[in-house]
């Protein structure tokens, strides 16, 4: 009899640890990261690369390059579910008018998509249309 009690005690200690588990914030990739886009020259544009950091909280990604509202600012945000990928809209405001196809000029508004996949402690992308635009992310420590 005393047997049938630990066994039913452990079941009870091992539906406890799963249900803790359910309850806990998807967040594996939370943390700051290190995000590099980098876009080839394009007919009537120059290329560029831009480096700034991105934070991923509670699975959501939110990064920022330069002063909101400003020429040459830019914004990425999305999810990113348990499997890591990601689809991320960017937009931004045109900074420099050679770097724009079409040469835009500054302060025009632009969006775009990113298509991602995160590991722990890296990512990888692209831009999904327009240019050719490689998206690179690395995490900075947890």
């Amino acid at each position: 009899m005393q047997k049938v009690i630990v066994a039913l005690e452990l079941c009870d200690v091992l539906v406890g640890i799963d249900t803790a588990h359910a309850d806990e914030p998807l967040a594996h990739f939370d943390g700051v990261w290190t995000t590099v886009i980098s876009c080839t020259a394009a007919v009537g544009a120059l290329p560029y690369t831009y480096e700034f950091p991105s934070t991923i909280t509670n699975s959501l990604l939110h990064g920022e390059r330069g002063i909101k509202g400003a020429p040459g600012w830019l914004q990425l945000d999305g999810s990113i579910p348990p499997d890591g990928s990601a689809a991320t809209s960017a937009h931004g405001l045109v900074g420099k008018e050679r770097a724009a196809i079409g040469e835009r000029p500054p302060g025009t508004p632009y969006r775009y998509r990113i298509e991602a996949k995160f590991s722990d402690n890296s990512g990888t992308g692209h831009r999904a249309t327009g240019r050719t635009c490689a998206v690179s992310f690395s995490n900075k420590g947890r």
